[in-house]
């Protein structure tokens, strides 16, 4: 019999303080996330990668969990 995948959570992340005014890695933590303008969300699979640029930029973003 064939297992059942476990449900894969999954993270939205929203844009929601410009970086202007910060490092440059932060700028580049926020790109490489996939985001580019304010307000912009993106769903992202829930990794420790993730997690940790997302621990970067904290005060830049909003995360959410959703399952899916």
């Amino acid at each position: 019999m064939p297992r059942k995948k476990p449900a894969s959570k999954r993270l939205r992340i929203v844009y929601v303080k410009s970086s202007i005014g910060y490092a440059k890695d932060q700028k580049g933590t926020v790109q490489a996330l996939g985001l580019r303008h304010v307000g912009q969300s993106v769903e992202c699979a829930d990794s420790a990668v993730v997690r940790g640029m997302v621990a970067k930029v904290s005060h830049l973003v909003k995360v959410e969990e959703i399952e899916g």
